[in-house]
């Protein structure tokens, strides 16, 4: 009989590592196969709460966050596009890209779990980020990418139009704060078992059948 597991990940949706994890694990659980059912439930969290709508170089905002040089940067971009070639995920983003608030695509992220399309969206947004280089913090890019992800675009519309959704998704990102959670991704597992970064399938894979063992 197979061994439900209820799987929290807290990631951003400007995050390549979440990428990196998620990918990883969704192929880990795959390699698990009939030994497990699970339920993946995106928790909202934001690297850059304070960003202005019109975002900041990718470079020049890495340099004041983390000190890091433009050599250092090229460097992580080019892991980054390596690890998500092995997953088969394209990481398209050139030197000059930008980073961008990320609060508006968590709300349609919360609306998108009560419609149960919840993963569609999030690989939807990845895609549109990181492969694309588009604006997720753009009402018309987050609108289409909605309907892309099999989402009503006039509903998505009013929820970018209002503030719906906005006390839920802050509600969630102080509680998983409280939690301790303080980068991602952060994949909770049954709310005890937590596996932090963007690990490779294996490492998942392993974590996995250890937990349906123990549990």
């Amino acid at each position: 009989m197979a061994k439900h597991l209820q799987i929290d990940f807290v990631s951003d949706v400007s995050c390549p590592w979440c990428v990196i994890g998620l990918i990883a694990l969704e192929q880990a659980i795959a390699r698990v196969g009939d030994d497990v059912e699970v339920t993946m439930q995106f928790q909202p969290f934001e690297l850059n709460p304070n960003m202005p709508r019109e975002g900041q170089d990718i470079t020049e905002h890495i340099a004041e966050k983390y000190g890091s040089t433009p050599a250092q940067s090229a460097a992580n971009r080019e892991m980054i596009r390596a690890r998500g070639e092995e997953l088969g995920f394209t990481f398209g983003m050139a030197p000059k890209s930008r980073i961008y608030n990320t609060f508006d695509a968590h709300r349609l992220l919360h609306w998108s779990e009560e419609e149960g399309r919840q993963v569609a969206l999030k690989h939807a947004l990845f895609d549109a980020y990181f492969t694309e280089g588009r604006d997720p913090s753009s009402h018309e890019v987050l609108v289409d990418v909605a309907g892309k992800a099999g989402l009503d675009r006039d509903r998505a519309a009013k929820v970018l139009a209002t503030d719906e959704f906005a006390d839920q998704v802050r509600a969630r990102e102080k509680f998983f704060v409280r939690q301790g959670i303080n980068s991602v991704p952060a994949v909770i597992i049954n709310e005890r078992h937590l596996i932090a970064g963007g690990q490779p399938v294996d490492v998942f894979e392993q974590a996995l059948r250890q937990i349906i063992a123990e549990d």
